[in-house]
C-alpha cells in the first residue's frame, strides 16, 4: 500500500490550503484514514481521522472548528482542507492508514504512512 500526500506549500496567517493524499495497491475502504502532523522540535501529533464510508470523523481540539477531513472512495483519495491558518499550524503533515477500523487517534497504531507535505503559515 502506498500513500502519497501533497498539497503543502506557503500560506499566510488566515489563509487556506487543502491537503490531498492519494492511496494505491489496496483496497481504500478497508482503512480508516487519518493525518497527523510534525512541527520542528516537536512530536508528531494527530490532527483528524474518517471512517471508511467517511463519516463519523473525528478532529484534534487544537483544529477542531477550522480542519475538516473527508474521502473520496471513488478516487481512493483523503482531503485536509484547512482554514483560518495559524503560524503554529506550520508542520510537515502527514496522512496515514489505519487498517484495524476502529480509527485510533495514535501513530504507533496506523499501518502505513505516506510521506508528508510541508505546510508553512507566515505571520
Amino acid at each position: 500500500v502506498q500513500l502519497q500526500a501533497s498539497g503543502g506549500g506557503l500560506v499566510q496567517a488566515g489563509g487556506s490550503l487543502r491537503l490531498s493524499c492519494v492511496v494505491s495497491g489496496g483496497t481504500f475502504t478497508n482503512y480508516c484514514m487519518a493525518w497527523f502532523r510534525q512541527a520542528p522540535g516537536k512530536e508528531r501529533e494527530f490532527v483528524a481521522t474518517a471512517s471508511r464510508s467517511g463519516a463519523p470523523t473525528w478532529t484534534a481540539n487544537s483544529v477542531k472548528g477550522r480542519f475538516t477531513i473527508s474521502r473520496d472512495n471513488v478516487k481512493n483519495t483523503v482531503y485536509l482542507q484547512m482554514n483560518s491558518l495559524k503560524p503554529e499550524d506550520t508542520a510537515v503533515y502527514y496522512c496515514a492508514a489505519d487498517f484495524s477500523g476502529t480509527c485510533r487517534t495514535t501513530g504507533r497504531h496506523m499501518d502505513y504512512w505516506g510521506k508528508g507535505t510541508l505546510v508553512t503559515v507566515s505571520s
